[in-house]
């Protein structure tokens, strides 16, 4: 066992005793629900993602599972992952601090592995990786995490804002872009021809060695072009949101039950009826290509509210201890979070891709939703279990050794019995 004064114990993670159970608790309900929508970019063409005409039937079953998973998850599960991110980074650096320890070197290689892990997933496994994107935004809100929760608060906003005009700029210009342009962007974006889709579930449905044709191109594209228009400007916001809500005990319980039951209303009454009102203006519109523009500013919008009902959901749970098998579970799923990430795409690409099962452009959205369902009850299951013999998940393991720049111990040491 290592003294106080061990390395081990002067360098080493978040001990279990440490952890916030609440933040746990929120950190594995967002990364399940994550799923749901991750789930269509894994099983379908890239396209059928933001436009959901673009691939599929939509009708029945499927269409309830879209507008279901569009009105609760799209965004959502996003958006409070990027907020606990912005909370974990004020942990991890107000305990290195507490410990004397030094604090920008380490987060600085804490966030250079986190963007090589990034890169390895997207370009080797998904071009859907969140890492590499989380890494960067992660170097610059290091700078802002002492502000004040006001501060940091506003300061988000305005930082989730700047997409905003960005995307209503080439909404308004998309009708004097070049024929050239607008029919590339239909064509290669947003409603590919019949061939064009033919080729992408051809490639998923061949060989790893194939699927590197579409995958390395599309992750190249969100991790550059997706990034300056969207990507960044949505999760450095809402990490700096996030900090300045860490800072007032939100994530960890300590508001009124009175606050988060009107969180829930402000989700209810505002959240929601935003982003069913996108629905409703993307489907009369006939979802033409500028709606991926105007249309999706109100789920941009009304996700925010709509997450932080959820949060407020997850946080009255935990007040009152209700639910404690299902909260234990995704405690466990939530300390877990980087390696169920992980297991989600070798899951998912075995399942669709053509190295698995080669399911890829063959399993309808009803389908997609039984999937999840499964791969949610086995991470339910598993994590706990694990955790009872081991500190870490195997990914978190390696990315605080590599972190600490030492082997970290990974497991448990068993309980003396009392005498």
């Amino acid at each position: 066992m290592n003294s106080p004064d061990s390395p081990t114990a002067r360098q080493g993670p978040t001990a279990p005793r440490e952890r916030i159970g609440s933040l746990d608790v929120l950190r594995g309900f967002a990364l399940l629900g994550i799923l749901v929508m991750n789930i269509q970019a894994f099983a379908m063409p890239q396209s059928a993602y933001i436009n959901p005409t673009a691939y599929g039937e939509l009708t029945g079953a499927n269409r309830w599972v879209w507008i279901l998973s569009h009105v609760l998850t799209d965004q959502k599960m996003m958006t409070i992952f990027s907020m606990l991110f912005g909370a974990g980074i004020l942990l991890f650096t107000s305990r290195l601090e507490a410990r004397g320890q030094p604090v920008r070197g380490r987060h600085n290689r804490r966030m250079f592995w986190l963007i090589l892990f990034g890169l390895l997933h997207g370009y080797l496994l998904w071009y859907g990786d969140i890492l590499f994107l989380y890494g960067i935004c992660g170097l610059i809100v290091y700078g802002f995490r002492e502000l004040r929760p006001r501060w940091l608060l506003i300061l988000g906003v305005l930082v989730i804002a700047i997409h905003t005009p960005i995307y209503l700029f080439f909404g308004s210009t998309m009708p004097h872009w070049p024929e050239k342009e607008r029919t590339g962007f239909r064509e290669n974006t947003w409603q590919p021809p019949p061939e064009k889709i033919e080729w992408e579930v051809t490639t998923y449905r061949g060989g790893w060695l194939q699927q590197m044709d579409h995958r390395v191109r599309a992750t190249f594209a969100f991790e550059t072009f997706g990034l300056l228009i969207w990507g960044f400007w949505r999760a450095a916001g809402l990490m700096l949101v996030g900090m300045g809500l860490y800072k007032l005990g939100v994530f960890s319980a300590r508001g009124s039950p009175r606050f988060y039951a009107g969180l829930i209303a402000a989700a209810l009454l505002v959240g929601v009826p935003v982003v069913v009102y996108g629905i409703n203006w993307n489907f009369s519109h006939g979802w033409p290509p500028v709606s991926l523009f105007y249309g999706s500013q109100f789920n941009y919008w009304g996700s925010l509210l709509v997450s932080l009902g959820w949060v407020g959901a997850v946080m009255l749970i935990c007040q009152r201890r209700a639910l404690g098998w299902l909260t234990r579970r995704l405690a466990a799923v939530g300390q877990m979070a980087f390696s169920n990430y992980f297991l989600h795409t070798l899951i998912c690409t075995t399942i669709f891709y053509g190295h698995g099962l080669g399911l890829f452009g063959s399993v309808e959205r009803w389908g997609q939703i039984v999937i999840v369902f499964a791969v949610w009850g086995l991470q339910l299951l598993v994590s706990p279990i694990w955790l009872r013999r081991f500190r870490f998940g195997p990914l978190e393991w390696l990315w605080r050794s590599l972190t600490y720049g030492q082997r970290q111990p990974m497991r448990r040491h068993p309980q003396p019995l009392a005498a």
